[in-house]
């Protein structure tokens, strides 16, 4: 079954910084639910995809392959083929992926065209469902990728404020910066300055401390990866979209019957 998806998410960085995280594929991997890299080379990719429908577990490895890396146009294109390892179902698509700068200029919209085609069990989704699945999939993805970008900046952030109050508090102690305090070359040159004092003044004279050294800035421990889903969970994408469809409908159903029972009973009074 061939299907054309048309899907779009918001990167919270500009362009020039979100190309560089999009290509980043072993960061990036954990937040797709059920994805996982197993080696990059080039621009090759070995990966696998799992994805769980009630009792019904699937597992594809395969391949992704960039075909495309145009920086002056901000897009992307991708090729990738995959099989289920404990069945004949086969996956492939074509990914083409543009990212403009969004309305604030401090985000980029990635939008993303995608010719999937897959044979074997997921065919009997269907093309009304496949859409809808594709879309709450990238929402998922991008709300990880936010969350993660954002853990990033804040860890970046914290490391800043640090380094710049190791500076203030070697500049207000008239030390280096380096926390490194000058110290007469030799013991020589010391004992020639304590003889040449005034013995008067030698009781009282204060002796030159070497400043603390700063202790260097440590960066904190990098943000926890997102939290991945050890497979995509088909059950929320699948069955409750229909159970939202059906609901209104048996709704409606049920409005009526109720509506046509009225209308005997009242019929049946007047005979």
């Amino acid at each position: 079954m061939a299907i054309e998806l048309d899907n779009s998410f918001t990167v919270p960085v500009p362009p020039e910084q979100a190309w560089d995280v999009l290509l980043d594929v072993e960061t990036i991997a954990p937040c797709m639910p059920g994805a996982s890299v197993l080696s990059v080379d080039g621009d090759e990719i070995q990966g696998q995809v799992k994805v769980k429908l009630g009792p019904l577990s699937l597992t594809y490895k395969g391949t992704a392959k960039f075909t495309e890396k145009d920086q002056e146009s901000h897009t992307i294109a991708i090729e990738a083929t995959g099989k289920e390892t404990r069945g004949a179902g086969t996956a492939s698509a074509n990914v083409t992926a543009t990212l403009k700068p969004g309305d604030t200029g401090a985000e980029t919209v990635v939008s993303i065209h995608t010719s999937l085609n897959v044979t074997g069990r997921p065919a009997q989704f269907g093309r009304s469902l496949l859409p809808e699945v594709s879309g709450k999939l990238i929402q998922q993805f991008a709300t990880n990728l936010e969350a993660m970008i954002t853990a990033d900046t804040a860890a970046d952030e914290t490391v800043s404020d640090d380094t710049a109050a190791g500076e203030t508090t070697a500049a207000a102690t008239g030390a280096p910066a380096t926390g490194v305090a000058s110290a007469p070359e030799t013991a020589g040159e010391t004992a020639q300055a304590t003889a040449e004092a005034p013995a008067e003044s030698s009781a009282t004279a204060s002796v030159p401390v070497a400043a603390k050294p700063t202790a260097p800035v440590a960066r904190p421990p990098a943000a926890p990866a997102v939290k991945q889903e050890e497979s995509l969970n088909a059950f929320k994408f699948i069955v409750v979209p229909i159970l939202k469809r059906l609901i209104p409908v048996a709704a409606v159903g049920a409005a009526g019957a109720a509506i046509a029972v009225i209308f005997r009973r009242s019929r049946s009074k007047k005979s």
